[in-house]
């Protein structure tokens, strides 16, 4: 019965993963992530194509084949994923495209200083302790964590 909650458990983590993937706020992506979940194509994720994918995410991942992800195979896809997001980085924000990220590329992104923007709730250029734990709180909410 432990297995079969750890796999629902599990299952239902990659539904929300999906479904949060699909979510996105990142234009360049939404449509795609969409149309992944979207497996008939009707304009409609059905709880079933959600889960549809999860289990091919899970399947993905558990490269021993047993049912179950060890530390080792998620660590591993936690390495992928990272390396993906780090080459779609490079790609976005090295303008001279040397393979190597400068300070100034990294301020000239997209959203450099974002979150100080918004953490600086009153637009005065300055965050104070009351910005900064508002900013904390907010961040914890958004990301599903107790604000405590």
């Amino acid at each position: 019965m432990k297995h079969k909650a750890f796999i629902a458990l599990i299952v239902g983590a990659s539904v929300s993963l999906a479904a949060g993937v699909a979510m996105a706020k990142d234009h360049r992506t939404q449509g795609a992530a969409f149309e992944t979940l979207d497996a008939d194509g009707d304009g409609r994720i059905t709880r079933a194509e959600a889960e549809a994918v999860a289990a091919g995410r899970m399947a993905a991942a558990d490269t021993d084949g047993d049912g179950a992800l060890s530390l080792a195979e998620i660590e591993a896809r936690g390495a992928a994923r990272a390396k993906e997001r780090a080459a779609r980085m490079m790609e976005r924000l090295d303008a001279d495209k040397d393979g190597r990220l400068t300070a100034e590329e990294m301020r000239a992104g997209k959203g450099a200083g974002r979150m100080f923007d918004r953490a600086d709730a009153d637009g005065d250029g300055v965050i104070t302790k009351a910005e900064f734990d508002d900013a904390r709180e907010k961040m914890r909410r958004r990301h599903g964590r107790d604000a405590g």
